[in-house]
């Protein structure tokens, strides 16, 4: 029981102190102090310390599997153990763990002209699954959340209550795809794909997104099979085995993977060029949990590849694309893809355990941000700028409310 345990500890500590101070104030082979009794008391003082030293583990070990059970059950992500705190006062006692869950990298964002089609391409070709829609009708535009999922998992219908928890607690990335109402009526282009030459100090920062799909060469006669377009097949170019095929919008989606065999299509990577690598990878990794899993240097310039906090095999990553001198160029800088007249990729996003708190530090930082958590009318969100001007948002984990709604309307609510 609990406090024959407290017991126990309290008479072996003091066993444990007795013999280590008669231990210690002894000589080696004092008269009065045989080596013998010195040996003696030295093992006591051992055997006791063991002994604490077993029962704090045993409690601390019950206390850590009692708290990450919870966790696991009331969350998927990635948990960390911040501190455990045991208060007791005579035989009771309780112990409270203070958890903190890294910021997960959860989606990447493309505006698009045709839901419709979007949602054809990446579902039909690219096997997305739709996890969510969110309607903004008093701001007129919904947006589309799709993730590479396994093809036995069950998920919520999109656009209700468990459908909203699951997306903002998902544990993957996603792809957000955001439509302005009216644009699919327009005639030509609506969107900025990026990818066009440097004009002056200026070039395009989002590249493209990628799907890992096994056998590139087959799969992409098949896409050719059902009408898409390409920007490069595999066997163009001097890069055999790869290729670009282009979305309805014109976004590029590279085609990865080795192998006989077709596989299931799975989102891969998010690719943008950056200025100055060591800057980026210090925002990522420092504030957003992300980690290098490998580089690569190919003479003029260099890959650089990040996983999420929860990363594990087969998730995507961010690739970061560094031109070798740009660093050095004070007047270059990349277009994020926000401006207006090249809109087209919009942001990056993460969820957070408190936005306010990981805004505060950005800011502390030196970083800027594009929008505070209190600014506009969906307080509680977020968006920073990362060092090429980027708009990384800043989203609450599990949002707000009984909805997860990732914002409020109410700036006074209690802990925000």
């Amino acid at each position: 029981s609990e406090p024959s345990e407290a017991a126990g500890a309290n008479v072996a500590v003091g066993i444990g102190f007795t013999a280590a101070l008669m231990a210690r104030r002894s000589h080696p082979s004092p008269p009065k102090f045989p080596a013998s009794k010195y040996k003696a008391a030295t093992i006591v003082a051992v055997a006791c310390c063991c002994a604490v030293i077993g029962i704090v583990t045993a409690r601390g070990q019950n206390a850590f599997n009692s708290s990450s059970a919870a966790l696991t059950s009331s969350n998927p992500g990635r948990f960390v153990l911040h501190s455990a705190l045991v208060k007791s006062q005579g035989s009771r006692r309780q112990s409270r763990a203070v958890r903190q869950a890294l910021p997960s990298w959860q989606q990447s964002m493309l505006r698009i002209k045709d839901p419709d089609k979007s949602l054809a391409f990446y579902e039909n070709h690219m096997g997305m699954r739709l996890l969510d829609k969110l309607d903004f009708a008093d701001m007129s535009f919904s947006s589309y959340f799709l993730a590479t999922v396994p093809a036995n998992e069950q998920t919520p219908e999109p656009g209700t209550k468990d459908a909203h928890t699951y997306l903002w607690n998902f544990p993957g990335t996603t792809l957000e795809l955001t439509h302005n109402y009216g644009t699919e009526k327009q005639e030509g282009p609506v969107y900025h794909a990026g990818n066009q030459p440097q004009e002056g100090s200026q070039r395009d920062g989002f590249g493209h997104i990628a799907f890992s799909v096994g056998n590139v060469y087959k799969f992409s006669e098949g896409l050719e099979a059902a009408g898409v377009g390409f920007q490069k097949k595999p066997n163009e170019g001097r890069m055999k085995g790869l290729a670009f095929a282009l979305d309805p919008d014109g976004y590029w989606v590279e085609l990865l993977g080795r192998g006989e065999h077709v596989t299931a299509p799975c989102l891969a990577q998010t690719m943008l060029r950056v200025k100055d690598p060591k800057k980026s990878i210090e925002f990522y990794t420092k504030y957003f949990g992300m980690k290098v899993l490998t580089d690569g240097n190919y003479g003029d310039f260099s890959l650089y590849y990040l996983g999420s906090s929860n990363y594990n095999e087969g998730c995507p990553v961010l690739e970061l694309t560094h031109n070798h001198g740009t660093e050095y160029d004070s007047e270059f800088s990349h277009l994020s893809g926000n401006e207006e007249g090249r809109k087209g990729f919009g942001h990056l996003g993460f969820l957070v355990d408190d936005v306010y708190s990981t805004c505060n530090d950005l800011q502390a930082a030196g970083y800027e941000l594009q929008k505070s958590p209190d600014a506009g009318s969906m307080k509680g969100l977020a968006f920073a700028r990362d060092p090429d001007g980027y708009w990384v948002e800043v989203i609450n984990r599990g949002g707000y409310d009984a909805q997860a709604t990732p914002y409020f309307f109410d700036a006074s609510i209690p802990g925000c």
